[in-house]
């Protein structure tokens, strides 16, 4: 069976929204090497329609050596929204019974299924505990306002820490799992 994998960049305040903005100052060779790692680790990913229309604004026009750009780009994707209509860039839509669908694609042989930003997504699959594991690379920052990964009101989850790596940069990567 296949893991949902979720793996944020967040601020010591629990903030996750516009990385770009507070993220790159950190960049290292030890956190390139970790999100390398991470994506050859899985066959899938799954985003909400606000991060794959980023990514897909992005990433088909990037390049590099390391293969990193060309995995990004030839790897499938599933896109949950309700409102759109079309994607491209490799990606397949899920528009009804996400959670149902989601379970399914656990359920296929493969790799990891990881899914970076999507905080709507996030939240929807953590409620019907669709979560295997949350990789939370916590950055030296705070920036006092934007959307949280884990929304007030969201409820109580207790989640068991099974990993922890520090980076030069002052960046930790979190791994928790669900209790």
């Amino acid at each position: 069976m296949r893991k949902v994998v979720v793996s944020e960049y967040v601020t010591l305040d629990g903030v996750m929204e516009a990385p770009d903005k507070w993220s790159f100052s950190f960049w290292s060779e030890e956190a390139a090497k970790f999100k390398f790692e991470e994506l050859f680790a899985s066959d899938v990913l799954l985003l909400g329609r606000v991060t794959y229309q980023g990514f897909a604004a992005a990433w088909p026009s990037m390049t590099d050596e390391e293969g990193f750009a060309d995995r990004m780009n030839s790897l499938p994707k599933f896109v949950a929204s309700a409102t759109l209509q079309e994607t491209e860039w490799n990606a397949s839509l899920l528009k009804e019974n996400i959670a149902e669908e989601v379970s399914r694609l656990k359920l296929q042989p493969g790799q990891d299924i990881l899914v970076f930003g999507s905080a709507d997504l996030v939240d929807m699959l953590r409620q019907h505990d669709l979560i295997d594991e949350y990789r939370l690379m916590v950055y030296p920052v705070v920036v006092g306002s934007g959307k949280r990964l884990f929304r007030e009101g969201s409820g109580k989850q207790v989640l068991k820490l099974s990993e922890t790596k520090t980076f030069r940069s002052g960046v930790l990567v979190l791994t928790y799992h669900p209790a």
